[in-house]
Parts: structure tokens; C-alpha cells; sequence
């Protein structure tokens, strides 16, 4: 025995450790180790996936009103919440977001066009990043905006789902915020040309 004393833990202390552990805030509790994926996530070696839970939001704190209805995109939480006009409908989605701050925008747009079976043209930083990747692509499996697409005032902004769902819930578009095509097809169904957005 060398005179030092041992600590052993309580049945007290213990369930005390535990229950902090467990009133720990879920973000805290995010994974953000390195995972790879292809495609637009191909602007960086890894990317980083929520795991946490998604909370719903009320939409007052950030609309006027839900005139013409609402999108709010939670770049952070990698969340998409739409709220109708009439604010009877309320949806919660899991999103892709941009890969890198650089490629993110934050503020106020709107729904500009809609479109069922969008094509995709690569913007040119794109294509400078990319040089690999074809100038067009054609509606169909191969289409990075999937089935469905929302334009957003924006130029090269848009809401639109994609074929590869290993991309919602990470950080790897190029801007623009994916869904999974079952619901941005929901969302499609929803939203008009008007609807407010709003990312933050």
C-alpha cells in the first residue's frame, strides 16, 4: 500500500454522473467525425454528419406572417420546416447543407419557380472545382436535383432532392439544400411560387 487513496465511486455520485450525462444538450451530443461521400461532397476529403435529433420550431419568431406559406432551412441542425399559409400544415425534414461556409447563404428569398423533373447545368466555379463533371445533365437517375426542384430568388440557389441519400443529414451540397426525393416531392405538392424562405 503506498499511502494513496482510492476512489471509488458511490452509487450516489454515479447516478448523479449519469443523469448530467443524459441533461447534456443534443447538440453536444452530435458525431462529427470525418465520413466521405461523392458527388457535390467531392469538394473536400470528408464530411460531417448530424446525428442529433431534430426539435420542432413555431414559426413566429422568424416570420411576419405565413403569408403565401413558410420554409425556414436550419443550416445548423441541417433542418428544413415548412409551415402553411393557413398554418395548418407543418412539416419537419431532414436536409443536406452546403459543404463549407464559403458556399453558404443565409437570409431572406423566396419560391420563384417549381420544377418536376429538373435538369442541371453546373454553375462555373463548379466547373472550376470539378472539371470532370459534365456541363448538363438531363432529367433522370443521374440528376443530382433529383425528382423535384424549388428555384429560390436567388441565381443557382435552389431546394431540390437527390438520388444519393446518403448526402441528407451531412454537410455536402454546393449551396443549395437537398432533400430526400419522397419528400421534396411532399414539399413540391406544398409550397407555391411566393413562399417565403428564409435560411439561417
Amino acid at each position: 500500500m503506498t499511502g494513496r487513496s482510492v476512489f471509488t465511486p458511490s452509487r450516489r455520485a454515479f447516478l448523479a454522473g449519469g443523469a448530467a450525462l443524459l441533461s447534456t444538450p443534443a447538440l453536444a451530443q452530435t458525431y462529427n467525425g470525418p465520413q466521405t461521400t461523392r458527388g457535390e461532397g467531392d469538394l473536400t476529403q470528408g464530411v460531417r454528419r448530424n446525428v442529433s435529433s431534430f426539435r420542432s420550431l413555431d414559426w413566429q419568431p422568424y416570420f411576419d406572417n405565413l403569408s403565401n406559406g413558410a420554409i425556414l432551412v436550419d443550416i445548423t441542425s441541417r433542418a428544413l420546416h415548412y409551415w402553411s399559409a393557413d398554418g395548418a400544415t407543418y412539416k419537419l425534414y431532414p436536409s443536406s447543407v452546403p459543404l463549407t461556409e464559403d458556399l453558404t447563404r443565409r437570409g431572406r428569398t423566396r419560391v420563384v419557380r417549381k420544377i418536376e423533373g429538373p435538369d442541371w447545368r453546373p454553375t462555373p466555379s463548379m466547373l472550376k472545382r470539378n472539371p470532370d463533371w459534365p456541363p448538363y445533365v438531363p432529367p433522370g437517375p443521374n440528376n443530382p436535383l433529383g425528382t423535384h426542384a424549388l428555384y429560390l430568388s436567388w441565381t443557382y440557389y435552389r431546394i431540390h432532392g437527390t438520388h444519393d441519400t446518403r448526402k441528407i443529414g451531412r454537410q455536402s451540397s454546393n449551396g443549395c439544400i437537398g432533400l430526400y426525393n419522397e419528400h421534396i416531392s411532399e414539399l413540391f405538392a406544398l409550397a407555391k411560387v411566393g413562399t417565403q424562405v428564409l435560411l439561417i
